[in-house]
């Protein structure tokens, strides 16, 4: 058996946005958030459909759902690294949020926009928290207040255990986004009817052809995305790696004359010998 990558657009899509398996996203978001009311159940806003025509996306994809408390998710899956994610982060749950009033409606109306970034690199550097929490509280106090914004991620590169470390579902789940790839069967540890269930909805064998050409496509845009990242950076840090070794040699040329100078040597043969212009030798002067 071979499993799709969750973590391309068409697959992350037909498995957390899927009308008719909806049961996968309400226990992924209970397993992942610390809701205080848990998800009973969803409306999916911008469900799947199955793909009339080839074509390639863009590497982010956002799943929107509303739950019976009126509560919107945005659930969105990032395999490339961008700097600004969090500002989108916070302006797309902003939008979503102002949208939900019509002209001279009540504010008290306004429900809470939780969101949820799944992301394939790391963007907090400064903590090793696969899952974090970020909520928008009283600096003096701590307590949080004002509660209908929250933002929350996933680092999927952080997570490092393996298939019998796992512990709680909500491990299950973020290892099933990393790895359901790589695997030829349903883990024994997939214990849940949801997480079984998205075994299904991965399972290559369930898929139509147009629907496995588009994933295909999307993987390869996504394997040559990375190399053109990779061969970026190799490539800047081999000019950094120069530009050090020129500034070194600059340096030394520069000590250099500074002590022919100080042994009086006129400056013309001091410029012959290093090679550095009058001004430079100049300025040392």
């Amino acid at each position: 058996m071979k499993f799709v990558d969750p973590k391309t657009d068409i697959a992350f899509k037909k498995i957390f946005g899927n009308d008719a398996h909806k049961s996968i996203l309400i226990e992924f978001l209970n397993e992942i958030l610390e809701l205080d009311s848990p998800i009973e159940s969803v409306t999916i806003n911008n469900a799947y459909q199955a793909p009339r025509f080839k074509g390639l996306k863009e590497t982010t994809l956002d799943v929107k759902a509303t739950d019976k408390l009126k509560r919107e998710f945005i659930v969105e899956m990032q395999v490339e690294k961008e700097t600004a994610f969090a500002k989108r982060a916070v302006y797309y749950s902003s939008k979503a949020y102002s949208q939900q009033l019509k002209k001279a409606q009540k504010y008290h109306l306004l429900k809470p926009v939780i969101f949820l970034g799944i992301l394939d690199f790391t963007m907090f550097e400064e903590h090793n928290d696969v899952i974090s929490r970020h909520l928008i509280l009283n600096q003096k106090t701590g307590q949080h207040d004002l509660k209908d914004l929250e933002f929350n991620f996933i680092e999927l590169k952080k997570f490092t255990k393996s298939q019998v470390e796992l512990e709680t579902v909500a491990e299950k789940w973020i290892y099933f986004l990393q790895h359901a790839d790589d695997l030829d069967h349903v883990p024994e540890n997939a214990n849940t009817p949801a997480l079984q269930e998205a075994y299904e909805v991965a399972a290559q064998h369930t898929w139509t052809a147009e629907e496995l050409d588009i994933y295909e496509a999307q993987e390869f845009k996504i394997a040559v995305d990375a190399n053109v990242l990779e061969s970026a950076r190799m490539e800047a840090l081999e000019q950094g790696k120069l530009e050090g070794k020129l500034e070194g040699e600059k340096l030394k040329t520069l000590e250099i004359a500074k002590n022919l100078l100080a042994t009086g040597l006129d400056i013309e043969i001091i410029a012959k010998t290093t090679g550095l212009t009058h001004t430079e030798i100049e300025h040392l002067q």
